[in-house]
């Protein structure tokens, strides 16, 4: 649901952007700003900026920007309504329901139903870890070396060898059995009746982004079957669209994911200061899975087991990471099986070793290809050769294919011209272009003249927002008309229009916009600050320059646009021509 501006303005004007942003960042004050370290990119000195003034952020090292409510969509990775939500609650304002019908409030208050059986069952299974029942499961994770802290934090907990505690305790807090069952924690037959999906086990409570628990694992403690077990598909539980860890990990800021196959590993990796892994919910890794990194990290590292089903699932994950567009590498965990026993063997600073060294998806998968050829016989050598030309083929940007080319054929001591006329001969038979040429050396890229440009009108924008009151002058010789393109054009709209009318707010200007990239764009307007300007002279002349340069550029882009057949033609450039003249001459000042 869309809500109206008045609605959104009012949630936003109540949630101060620099108490909100305080929460997730250390914020200190320096002159009209705050600053702090950007939640967004690793960086070691505070580049991250906040201002009252402006009720906006912006990072001058990553270009993020925005305001409140994108500030919470890109941190929490919430959709603007559900930021929106979130603020609205902050501040205790109620919102207009999505949808009135009985049908869609049904089935609002079925879904938060089964949310707050799925919380009072996570409370429930907490207790008993730490009760006189739980004697057993706490035995199992002191054996996996868990702290209290770390148990604490991902809320584990036990289910008694009873098979009805839980229905029980939910039927005592008024909950029906039908509504039990559909939460996924419980199961109905005319033998037992209503009991307990889960009993005897170690409990791990599966959490959304959001924090709110949507479902469980759980180890059975002893020989029985499953050994581990996980909730059914609920309204409120997709395993194929949700990750362990994750509203954990999402907050690591490491630049990249680790993703692994159980439970264990992520609270192992996370205890040891790996913040930044997940684990897919019981079933194979999925595109869905993929998707959801992708909205945090464009670098995902394969943790699996290191034995043959491992190496199996890793083929897949690499396949699945490709679709996705997500760079892949792969961790190496040889001799150990998987990434708990070798941080327990091995210890914290090995295990960052394999990460930095983490091998890529194209040489593990060569790797893998090694292990099923006999190298000492040479038809199965010349094989080898040829699957790695194959595999080359697949890199569809010829200058990545030659530098794979180089790297393997230097790691197997194989003749550089030999395998770049073997990958020739089977790109050539795929219809792939020849390999790529290395560049011309001493090319340097020039700056486009529209940079200049642009910089100037973001200087004018960030100038009119600092100070309003030099709005009657900028707007007597400047027009939105004058900015160079339609994103500038239309923030220019908004700010002439909304500082003419009285209303205008920087802040609010961000809503009229979708994509992430376009926040940071629009930010980064009403953030680019002046440097070096001391005296009234300096002022005078840095305020004029950018007025001209911003009439430069739109007289520059009219006599682009318009056709020398178009009867006003000449009119306007004429017009333009005499415009600058004028300005060029004129005694401008934005204290006057």
């Amino acid at each position: 649901m869309r809500y109206s501006d008045e609605i959104i303005e009012e949630v936003r004007s109540r949630n101060d952007i620099v108490d909100v942003v305080g929460q997730y960042v250390h914020l200190q004050k320096k002159g009209a700003n705050y600053f702090g370290l950007c939640p967004f990119h690793n960086e070691k000195s505070g580049s991250f900026s906040v201002s009252g003034h402006k009720q906006m952020y912006y990072c001058f090292g990553c270009g993020a920007g925005g305001n409140v409510i994108t500030f919470l969509m890109k941190y929490d990775n919430l959709t603007f309504t559900e930021a929106v939500k979130q603020l609205a609650d902050r501040a205790g304002i109620k919102l207009p329901d999505e949808d009135d019908s009985p049908a869609a409030k049904a089935m609002r208050d079925k879904r938060q139903i089964l949310l707050d059986i799925n919380k009072e069952a996570a409370k429930y299974y907490y207790y008993q870890l730490r009760g006189r029942n739980g004697q057993k499961g706490m035995e199992y994770f002191r054996g996996r070396k868990l702290t209290d802290e770390t148990m604490q934090h991902f809320g584990l907990g036990y289910s008694n060898i009873t098979s009805d505690d839980l229905v029980k305790h939910l039927k005592s807090l008024g909950y029906e059995d039908s509504q039990i069952i559909d939460a996924g924690l419980a199961s109905y037959d005319e033998k037992y009746g209503t009991h307990d999906k889960f009993w005897n086990r170690v409990m791990f409570p599966i959490q959304d982004a959001s924090q709110k628990v949507i479902g469980f694992g759980g180890r059975v403690l002893g020989d029985g079957k499953p050994k581990y077990l996980n909730s059914p598909e609920t309204l409120i539980f997709d395993k194929s669209r949700n990750l362990f860890g994750l509203n954990y990990a999402k907050n690591s800021r490491a630049g990249y994911m680790i993703i692994c196959e159980g439970y264990m590993d992520v609270i192992a990796m996370h205890q040891a200061g790996f913040t930044m892994a997940v684990a897919s919910l019981g079933t194979a890794f999925t595109t869905g899975q993929a998707m959801i990194l992708k909205r945090y990290t464009d670098e995902v590292i394969l943790s699996y087991d290191s034995d043959e089903a491992g190496t199996k699932a890793a083929l897949r994950g690499i396949g699945i990471l490709k679709e996705a567009g997500l760079k892949g590498k792969v961790l190496d965990l040889r001799p150990h099986k998987d990434p708990d026993e070798f941080i327990k063997n091995e210890g914290k600073e090995a295990f960052e070793e394999r990460i930095r060294n983490a091998e890529s998806t194209f040489f593990f998968e060569v790797r893998v290809m090694e292990s099923h050829r006999n190298l000492a016989d040479p038809e199965d050598k010349t094989e080898f050769y040829r699957d790695i030309a194959r595999k080359l083929c697949e890199f569809e940007e010829p200058l990545e294919r030659e530098n794979y080319t180089e790297a393997v054929a230097a790691r197997y001591n194989i003749a550089i011209a030999d395998l770049k006329g073997l990958v020739a001969s089977y790109a050539g038979r795929a219809g792939m272009v020849t390999p790529a040429r290395r560049p011309e050396s001493g090319i340097q890229s020039k700056k486009k003249p529209e940079d200049g440009a642009r910089k100037n009108q973001r200087l004018l924008l960030t100038w009119l927002t600092d100070e309003p009151d030099i709005y009657p002058k900028v707007a007597a010789w400047v027009t939105p008309d004058d900015f160079s393109d339609d994103l500038y054009r239309k923030v220019a709209t908004e700010v002439f229009t909304g500082m003419a009318n009285g209303n205008f707010s920087p802040a609010a200007i961000l809503d009229h916009f979708t994509e992430e990239e376009q926040y940071g764009q629009v930010a980064e307007m009403f953030n680019t600050n002046l440097v070096d300007i001391e005296t009234k002279d300096q002022r005078r002349k840095a305020f004029r320059d950018i007025i001209l340069g911003v009439k430069q550029a739109g007289y520059d882009r009219q006599k682009k646009e318009l056709k020398p057949d178009d009867p006003d033609y000449l009119n306007k450039t004429i017009q333009g021509k005499k415009a600058l003249e004028k300005l060029a001459h004129a005694n401008i000042s934005p204290d006057d």
